[in-house]
């Protein structure tokens, strides 16, 4: 692969983490327990719903690296037809997509979100150091109907930069003082 440029600047998705990392936990520190419970900007959840959402975002990107490398080894077919059946699936996603946090953010707790936030950032960033070139362009076919961040077609390289995407798409939704 000489000659060619790598499939990810690596540093840019470690620095994005980064400043994740710590603008997460400057919104969980920053908020009181009645910004928490404001509704947010063109969601149907408060601001701790959102919050948990936007963790909840890094988690499902482990999720998504053990997919695409699954589906990779197999024929493209395979990844469009699953892509095409969660398409179909939607709906269902969506009612999910929006329940799931308004319940875990009650169990869970939003410190005990912090500090997963910090395990799972950390995680993904091991994975990362450990992914090679060749790793990193492997992917699979998405349900693109799913989230405007997903494409037709993602490599392993555009999932390690989803999550900083989808990260602050939602914090420009949060109604909490300085949340912009």
């Amino acid at each position: 692969m000489k000659g060619e440029r790598p499939a990810l600047d690596r540093q840019a998705v470690l620095d994005d983490c980064e400043r994740v990392r710590r603008t997460f936990h400057m919104l969980l520190d920053g908020a009181a327990p009645a910004d928490l419970s404001r509704p947010t900007s063109g969601t149907r959840w408060t601001n701790a719903e959102l919050l948990w959402h936007m963790f909840f975002g890094y988690v499902i990107t482990r999720v998504l690296l053990g997919l695409a490398r699954g589906f990779s080894r197999l024929p493209r077919g395979a990844s469009k037809g699953f892509a095409r059946m969660l398409n179909v699936g939607t709906r269902p996603f969506d009612a999910i997509n929006y329940l799931g946090p308004c319940g875990a953010v009650r169990v869970f707790g939003l410190c005990r979100t912090g500090v997963a936030f910090d395990w799972i950032t950390r995680s993904l960033e091991r994975r990362l150091a450990a992914e090679s070139e060749r790793d990193l362009v492997r992917g699979m076919h998405f349900p693109v109907r799913w989230d405007p961040f997903f494409k037709d077609f993602m490599t392993l390289a555009d999932l390690y930069r989803y999550p900083a995407q989808h990260f602050d798409f939602h914090r420009r939704q949060l109604s909490l003082r300085d949340s912009s």
